[in-house]
């Protein structure tokens, strides 16, 4: 029996809003999207969790055996600064504000994205596509989308006919919203008056003399609407319908709303079988907010350069902090919890690296089947059943930590093997190391190394600050100078100086 058929996995949908049994359209292939970042600027700490959580989705899912194509955008063009029809492309502001070219930025942002995916141990997807070049796809399914009547070009742009839409199929089954609702979210607008309706949103946008990023359409030289670029993406790699879409709750209106009109309006199919949404992040109790100063960068976390932190933190105790929570759940930061959840990581590690150490074929164990074997096979099971029920990584910890107690008390006393037959041992030996490494993605990493590296650029700090109260300005400049050469921004402010690490 295969660990798929052994511990069936069921899903919360969020288009159904009750938990399925996870059936993939065709077996043993699992089609993954996930929407990435738009990448204008560094990825904040609500997108490492919500790339966490489906990073763990994506492990789970190779893990009992399926095979995943697992595909996550990059967003270079067309989002604008108020996730709807209006305002600047964030990529063009990021462009004006460091005067460097869009493409630039989208570059910059990208490596860093990257640097912090393989800091925290994230699997990269198999394909990673990016909406600048996927233009000729976006136009395409707006000319299906047209031809279908969902669609009307207004002076050089496009815009989705909901109206039209809604007279043959459904808008709205995702979020729970209506028509009515978004007459009232959407605001009146420069423009507006091209749309006939207040609830239309783009699919392709005329783009004006100032606007750097622009492709010729059979519409006007512009450029594609925000939620129309993963709708190509998605069906391109995964085909007209796949398994499982993914994102942050923040995206689940307009963005995968509108995906789905999108989809349904060109294929006249629904694309998707189980829509997935990981949480919001708070801190203290607090949403995290740059404006009320209590929003983090990853970096930030593990520099523990940030006024609301007493330390740096690892990246695998960020991220077993993060695991401690189910993706639909707030997961709420503090000093508190992130020192706890750095001493379970160590106790996790330590008990991970004695049970490697185990030669059971030197054990002297029962041939009887006691209590204490069973109860280690139940907690083996309990671990997978937990992440077979809706990916809880929480309660998997929990039924892992139940084994700790075991490994490091036969550690301690040889004279235990006796309580367990040779064949629960070999099942935990066998299973734990595999389900930490591969499932959970937590892995051994150099003890207190950001300690030491945080310990020694604030030294560096003093330094450059006493040079300066001494005028030596040549010196400050030297080191602030050497620092950025190697990645490390300083930043000064009113509050001192803070570091930051590219």
């Amino acid at each position: 029996m295969t660990r798929s058929e052994r511990f069936p996995l069921h899903i919360y949908n969020t288009l159904s809003r009750k938990k399925e049994l996870f059936e993939p359209i065709k077996v043993p292939f699992v089609g993954l999207y996930v929407c990435g970042p738009t990448v204008y600027n560094e990825v904040h700490l609500g997108n490492l969790r919500t790339f966490t959580s489906f990073d763990i989705v994506n492990r789970y899912l190779r893990h009992l055996g399926y095979k995943v194509r697992y595909v996550r955008n990059i967003t270079d063009v067309g989002h604008l600064s108020n996730d709807s029809d209006d305002g600047e492309d964030k990529m063009l502001k990021q462009a004006r504000l460091e005067q460097i070219e869009p493409m630039e930025v989208a570059q910059r942002y990208s490596n860093s994205f990257h640097r912090v995916t393989q800091q925290f141990n994230l699997l990269d997807p198999d394909i990673e596509p990016q909406a600048t070049g996927h233009i000729i796809e976006q136009i395409q399914m707006i000319e299906q989308i047209i031809a279908n009547g969902f669609a009307y070009e207004s002076k050089g742009s496009v815009y989705f006919d909901i109206n039209a839409f809604k007279e043959k199929h459904s808008y709205g089954e995702l979020s729970g919203r209506n028509v009515e609702d978004l007459f009232e979210y959407t605001r009146q607008l420069d423009g507006q008056s091209d749309k006939r309706s207040a609830a239309d949103f783009a699919l392709w946008k005329k783009a004006d003399e100032k606007h750097i990023m622009r492709w010729p359409s059979p519409w006007s030289v512009g450029f594609p609407g925000w939620h129309l670029e993963c709708s190509a993406m998605s069906t391109k790699y995964l085909g007209d319908q796949f398994d499982i879409h993914g994102g942050g709750l923040d995206l689940q209106f307009p963005h995968h709303e509108c995906e789905i009109a999108q989809n349904v309006g060109a294929k006249a199919k629904v694309p998707v079988k189980y829509w997935m949404h990981a949480n919001m992040l708070t801190v203290n109790g607090q949403k995290m907010s740059k404006s009320v100063g209590n929003s983090f960068l990853p970096t930030e976390l593990l520099s523990g350069d940030h006024p609301l932190l007493d330390q740096g933190f690892s990246p695998m105790t960020v991220r077993f902090f993060m695991l401690q929570s189910h993706y639909s759940s707030t997961l709420d930061f503090s000093n508190e919890a992130l020192k706890a959840s750095e001493k379970g990581y160590k106790r996790l590690v330590e008990a991970l690296e004695r049970l490697k150490e185990w030669d059971i074929s030197t054990f002297s164990t029962t041939e009887s089947d006691t209590e204490e074997s069973k109860t280690l096979l139940k907690s083996i099971d309990d671990m997978y059943l937990n992440m077979s029920n809706d990916f809880n990584t929480a309660k998997s910890l929990a039924s892992l930590f139940e084994m700790v107690p075991v490994i490091n008390s036969i550690h301690n006393d040889n004279a235990l093997y006796s309580k367990y037959t040779a064949e629960s041992l070999s099942a935990l030996q066998n299973t734990i190391p595999d389900f930490v490494e591969n499932v959970l993605g937590l892995k051994v990493e150099e003890e207190n190394a950001n300690t030491h590296l945080a310990t020694t650029l604030n030294l560096l700090i003093d330094i450059r600050a006493k040079s300066r109260a001494n005028r030596d300005f040549a010196t400050a400049d030297q080191i602030r100078n050497e620092l950025e050469t190697a990645g490390i921004k300083l930043l000064d402010g009113k509050n001192g100086t803070h570091f930051q690490i590219d």
